[in-house]
């Protein structure tokens, strides 16, 4: 379980296909190598991922985990290439501070950036979601974006706009994002078991 407060930035190393479709990710961070346990769960730009492995190369730390076809399908991580960036997150322990909304990391499909708009304090980031989960966002609710826990700010149809801080932006990946890029979506949990109630009450 995570909050989506991005904890750090890190650079895809490599990503090598391995047996069984799986795809071995492995990732530089600023996280200290004694810390990361083999079998701990980070969330790779809200996707949470198992750590396999762990290292260090020149001076840096890296973990690698292994994404299998399901999550190469719903989420970007088949898209990842040497150098690309991607947030972090840590798992929460007991006693953390929940300073976003609670994010299982489960992605559940792939917005589209249509708009950056740049303000002075701010930028404003307009998104498609895909037609099956956009009945899941709602003005004022919570989405994860790439890991990334927001506030909805306008809903149309099919469309959404978000309103991005400037230190969101200069300590996430949001600084660089751009029109026509994809992000990882996760929808509020809670929107998802209120659509579940409502379906259960219209059809007993």
């Amino acid at each position: 379980m995570f909050t989506g407060l991005v904890s750090d930035v890190g650079e895809i190393r490599s990503v090598k296909p391995r047996a069984n479709n799986l795809h071995r990710v492995t990732i530089f961070s600023g996280y200290d190598r004694a810390g990361i346990a083999q079998g701990a769960s980070i969330a790779c730009s809200g996707v949470c991922l198992t750590v396999v492995d762990t290292g260090e190369e020149d001076g840096r730390t890296w973990f690698a985990v292994d994404a299998a076809d399901e999550t190469l399908r719903v989420t970007t991580v088949g898209r990842w290439r040497h150098g690309a960036r991607v947030n972090l997150e840590r798992s929460l322990k007991v006693g953390d501070e929940l300073g976003g909304h609670l994010v299982a990391g489960h992605v559940d499909g792939i917005a589209k950036v249509i708009a950056r708009e740049d303000m002075t304090d701010m930028a404003r980031f307009t998104l498609r979601a895909p037609h099956n989960l956009a009945r899941f966002i709602a003005q004022k609710g919570s989405v994860a974006l790439d890991g990334v826990s927001l506030t909805v700010n306008t809903v149309d149809g099919d469309t959404f706009s978000v309103l991005i801080i400037p230190h969101t932006l200069s300590v996430t990946t949001f600084g660089t994002l751009a029109e026509g890029d994809d992000v990882n979506l996760e929808i509020d949990t809670m929107a998802r078991y209120a659509a579940r109630l409502i379906e259960t009450g219209e059809n007993p």
